[in-house]
């Protein structure tokens, strides 16, 4: 019998029978049915972390470390019981088949470390946002810090352990200058006099009206080497020192910490000489986020929204949108108050009419009625108790007559207190961030107020360095340590990576090269068309907005185009309905569904932001499992070529189509056998809202080129079930098992084979910014640095895959996890980069690869499935399941994707 070989070039019966695996789900923790899984026995796995930026604000996620056994694992072994598959966050635990094994003896998850410098690509001069740090070789002491009552916040953790600092300057501190965390870990460039032994103070801090006492007990907790950090910075050990590190960062950022409004690992300042409103009672902060990596200060601009600080009543006026105060001579309406209480609910004001005692409050929610007619039990020198109007008691207390009576009060505090203010004594407390959703028009200004030119950056950023260590002398903290940061960005040698060659289709075979991450479609057709038969169009926007003649003409160009690029659109649609509201979209496409044999595709036209989008996508991805394509009525009155060309692109891979694929002789060797690449993100709820669940979504190739793409999508803990110690690695993949097990079934049905190499790419964040040296233009798409700003032994590299914007480019950052491939530098980065040029949706590369991308697709999609179709699906954040009380069995089964689209590009 001849062994027969795959298109991977290895013998199509070459498998490992794995007998079964009993499998325990973490939803509902009971045993699932033996499964008989068949497995090439190289079976090979590479992890990589990447950390990208978000579009406006940066934070850092702390590294956590995982387990692995303690022997060298085998290929198989690596992917076995009791081994990690671990992001840089977090610890997801990928499982598969095999047998049941004895726990493994836990030890440090150690990252692969570097197998050299890449050397493919044209040379390139860079800065980056990175400084010098001089460490010098002396030991800092770590101490223990328990201050009771516990829960406070940090600020003010911050002002006890400052006084007690200077309050026992004589008995412990001398002239220390201890960094302090705001937690429980404070650094000492010399030991104090306590030796080992545990410290109880009291400290007292002046209050508003009294003051507050607190107990701190101090201990002593280790010796911390720097040396040991230059060492390994050095290469003469193996790993980077995290107490090192730890106490680097705290020292570096006590100073901001208290001179600034800190927000996550980012500090912000009131406006100085720029103004940015954003309306409803919000402005434009500027800041800067900090970190230390080994041997690199890393500093970084940052903008965000704040609470204008301002009297309620014109906070009020601006969320209402009231021009004069005076013309409000009556009690706000439902849907006025409804507005304004979402708006205020949790801010902090403070009152003025107590003289110079601002006493600060948190409002818990705002009065039906007005002053003039809000009661409440006041307390009598008798001891009894009458009712008595907010207005009333204002005046007879304090002798103020309202001015507005009619205007509802804030209830502040806890509610079952019933205590109230009324807006005209109240101020909104400075240096409140927004958490709420930002409006499309407020995020358009703070985008525009981010948008930079690589020299303005770099000048801005300069300046910052510079004055946080020059105002008001050299930051005495650092001085305190004998810690140097260098005022000079980095200067770093890069590569700039070839462009990989796009295969397409139809009879010319045309090969597309592109040029800055961006290629042209013209002349070409997919590398597999679609041809659509049967297809239809729901318009959603009214008849007067968009007349028939517009509808006829947007599909006939429509499908001159999907012509052109080869997925022909046969004859005119079999439906072309106008409809109103996301109450009928169900109906509709049941009818749909039930009339058309063999529908397609449905085109839905809508009028804007609407509650019909998530209800689109609901009905057509989960309930009946058809395909649709949403397009705004603004691109059916107004069409063009390019925006019809992107519709096709969407249209044809969510089909079951391939747009391109990238050319197979320039191919990285792991294409040579069977291999699966996965993308894993999780997407959570809007800031400050801890009700809704997180979404976690896994996708995972389907073919061999990859340009197919399957995705399985889980509901997680919503924030406010979650511990604190959980709320901080929440990124973690909860049923990352049984999802990884879904994919590769999948695989093997699709392709007929199993893959021996598991490619893993897993989101993050980074505080990368480069730009070129001498040059005002962008970073070129491909440039990659490994050298210089990179970790000192590890696996890790910057690229930047996509065209820059107004000069300032920000590179993805990568760190591989696990590698049973043994990837060379080259190899690793030109595989991201070409990933990188893969995805479906547009014609020029993008900053993630693929899989990556179209993880955080999956998760956004899924949270429009959850949305309530009442409400406003632009808000991306209601989930109907909250409000009506349905459990998380209820929100699981409502992100599953209906059995004809589950294996379907739905997301493109």
């Amino acid at each position: 019998m001849c062994a027969s070989t795959n298109r991977f070039g290895v013998p199509a019966h070459a498998h490992l029978q794995i007998p079964w695996i009993c499998f325990k789900s973490l939803r509902r923790q009971r045993r699932q049915s033996a499964a008989h899984l068949r497995i090439l026995p190289f079976l090979k796995l590479a992890t990589l972390s990447f950390e990208i930026p978000p579009p406006i604000s940066v934070s850092v996620r702390s590294r956590q470390a995982g387990t692995e056994t303690e022997r060298e694992p085998s290929a198989m072994e690596a992917l076995g019981p009791g081994n990690l598959l671990a992001s840089s966050k977090q610890n997801d635990c990928l499982f598969l088949p095999g047998p049941p094994a004895p726990a493994p003896t836990p030890a440090l998850f150690q990252p692969p470390r570097r197998p050299g410098l890449g050397t493919v690509g044209k040379p390139i001069r860079l800065l980056a946002n990175h400084f010098q740090v001089q460490i010098p070789k002396i030991d800092v002491y770590h101490y223990d810090i328990d201050i009771k009552p516990e829960k406070r916040p940090r600020r003010v953790n911050r002002e006890v352990v400052d006084t007690m600092v200077r309050h026992f300057k004589m008995q412990i501190f001398g002239d220390s200058q201890p960094g302090y965390d705001g937690k429980r870990n404070m650094y000492t460039a010399h030991p104090l006099p306590i030796g080992r032994d545990r410290v109880d103070l009291e400290v007292t801090l002046p209050g508003e009206g009294k003051d507050q006492t607190f107990k701190v007990s101090l201990q002593w907790v280790s010796v911390v080497s720097l040396q040991m950090l230059l060492e390994a910075l050095s290469g003469h050990l193996n790993e980077v020192p995290e107490d090192s590190v730890q106490a680097l960062d705290v020292i570096t950022r006590h100073l901001p910490s208290m001179r600034y409004t800190p927000v996550g690992r980012s500090f912000f300042s009131p406006p100085e000489g720029y103004y940015h409103p954003l309306g409803g009672g919000r402005e434009v902060w500027f800041g800067f986020h900090q970190s230390v990596r080994p041997a690199m200060w890393n500093m970084m601009l940052n903008i965000d929204a704040f609470y204008r600080a301002q009297p309620v009543i014109e906070f009020m006026c601006e969320v209402l949108d009231i021009q004069n105060i005076n013309e409000q001579t009556k009690p706000l309406t439902d849907s006025q108050r409804v507005k304004f209480t979402k708006e205020i609910r949790g801010l902090k004001v403070e009152v003025t009419h107590c003289g110079q005692m601002k006493r600060k409050y948190r409002v818990c929610n705002v009065t039906r009625r007005p002053a003039s007619h809000q009661t409440f039990p006041l307390q009598l020198e008798n001891g009894q108790a009458m009712e008595c109007t907010v207005a009333q008691y204002f005046k007879q207390k304090y002798s103020l007559q309202l001015k507005y009576p009619h205007l509802p009060c804030l209830q502040v505090g806890q509610e079952q207190k019933h205590t109230y203010l009324p807006l005209e004594v109240c101020n909104i407390v400075a240096g409140q961030r927004c958490i709420k959703k930002l409006t499309d028009n407020q995020t358009s200004t703070m985008i525009k107020a981010t948008a930079r030119s690589a020299p303005d950056r770099q000048e801005e950023i300069s300046r910052l360095v510079k004055s946080n260590n020059m105002v008001g002398g050299p930051d005495p903290y650092l001085k305190e340590f004998g810690i140097v940061v260098h005022n000079d960005m980095t200067e770093v040698t890069g590569r700039v990576l070839p462009a990989p060659m796009l295969q397409y289709g139809g009879r010319n075979k045309t090969v597309a090269t592109p040029n800055q991450g961006v290629w042209d479609m013209r002349g070409k057709q997919f590398y597999a068309g679609i041809e659509i038969k049967v297809w239809a169009v729901a318009c959603f926007a009214p008849q007067k907005q968009c007349r028939e003649d517009l509808l006829k003409s947007f599909t006939d160009q429509l499908r001159k185009i999907s012509k052109d690029a080869g997925m022909p659109i046969q004859g005119q649609p079999c439906f072309c309905k106008y409809a109103q509201g996301a109450d009928s979209v169900e109906p509709m496409f049941k009818h749909l569904k039930m009339s058309y044999v063999g529908l397609q595709l449905i085109v839905v036209i809508l009028p804007g932001k609407t509650p019909v989008y998530a209800e689109v996508k609901r009905v057509g991805d989960t309930l009946l499992g058809m395909a649709t394509q949403c397009v705004q009525v603004k691109n059916v009155v107004k069409t063009s070529p390019q925006t019809l060309s992107n519709l096709c692109l969407k249209i044809n891979a969510k089909l079951g189509g391939i747009n391109n694929v990238l050319v197979p002789h320039q191919r990285p060797s792991v294409f040579q056998q069977p291999v699966i690449f996965l993308g894993a993100d999780v997407t959570h709820p809007p800031a400050g809202d801890g009700k809704k669940p997180s979404i976690a979504a896994v996708v995972g190739s389907m073919d061999g080129h990859p340009s197919r793409y399957c995705a399985t999508v889980r509901v997680q803990t919503s924030r406010q079930d979650l511990s604190q110690e959980q709320f901080y690695s929440q990124e973690v993949i909860q049923d990352l098992t049984n999802m990884v097990r879904e994919l590769l079934i999948q695989f093997y049905k699709s392709t007929r084979f199993k893959p021996t190499r598991i490619i893993y790419y897993r989101g993050g964040v980074s505080e990368g910014q480069m730009k070129q040296v001498g040059k005002s233009g962008n970073v070129p798409a491909g440039t990659t640095v490994d050298s210089t700003i990179t970790h000192p032994s590890e696996f890790d590299f910057y690229l930047c895959s996509h065209a820059g914007i107004q000069g300032t480019s920000r590179p993805s950052h990568y760190h591989v996890l696990w590698d049973d491939n043994c990837f060379t530098a080259d190899e690793l980065q030109l595989l991201t980069y070409q990933l990188c040029h893969t995805y479906v949706r547009c014609t020029r590369s993008v900053s993630i690869p693929a899989p990556a991308y179209y993880a955080r697709l999956v998760a956004f999609r899924a949270r429009y499935h959850l949305v309530d179709k009442d409400h406003d699906s632009a808000e991306g954040s209601h989930v109907s399941g909250q409000s009506n009380g349905r459990d998380p069995q209820a929100l699981a089964k409502a992100v599953q994707i209906h059995y004809d689209t589950q294996h379907t590009m739905y997301f493109a």
